[in-house]
């Protein structure tokens, strides 16, 4: 998974595009919250029946053991934020325990998140194929983002064994970014 970084800055061009949402407290989030700071990004519903509850419960094991850094940033993008408005964000986050000032529910313009999670994080399978905000969007993953913006890590939001990975990954890289 890591190079070093020459490799990493000669062979990653691509970065995570700026943006601008609300968070679960009707604050605006921006690319500025996670600079020079790693983030991980997932995609959920608060309505889901399926795969978010886990991802989320999962996302909280790997909050909760990095809660006192302040250099690891959660982003959860809502892909229905028709319905997800920031105080049934809110509401998700406390029926979840989740605590971490550093974990931000994030909604706005469906066709926005929808452009970032394909084209910025590419947060679905089917990589290079295109989809528009129409269809729609659901994925297990969990983005590792480095410091820089560049994407360093993919894993599977509904296995705890993959949360494993990524906690011992983020240490790396925040080991190795110093």
């Amino acid at each position: 998974m890591f190079k070093n970084k020459v490799a990493i800055k000669r062979n990653i061009s691509h970065t995570i595009a700026n943006f601008s949402f609300l968070n679960q407290d009707s604050i605006v989030i921006n690319q500025n919250v996670f600079k020079n700071k790693i983030h991980v990004a997932n995609f959920i519903f608060t309505s889901c029946g399926s795969i978010c509850p886990a991802m989320t419960k999962n996302l909280k094991i790997v909050s909760d053991s990095l809660q006192d850094n302040k250099d690891i940033v959660f982003l959860s993008y809502s892909v229905t934020p028709w319905i997800d408005n920031p105080s049934v964000l809110k509401k998700f986050k406390s029926n979840y325990g989740i605590t971490n000032k550093n974990w931000h529910f994030l909604t706005g313009k469906k066709a926005t998140i929808y452009s970032l999670a394909r084209q910025s994080y590419f947060a679905e399978e089917d990589i290079g194929f295109s989809k528009d905000s129409s269809e729609f969007l659901h994925t297990e993953h969990f983005i590792l983002v480095d410091k820089n913006k560049r994407i360093r890590g993919i894993y599977n939001g509904t296995l705890q064994l993959e949360m494993e990975q990524l906690i011992d990954d983020i240490i790396t890289l925040k080991n190795d970014e110093k």
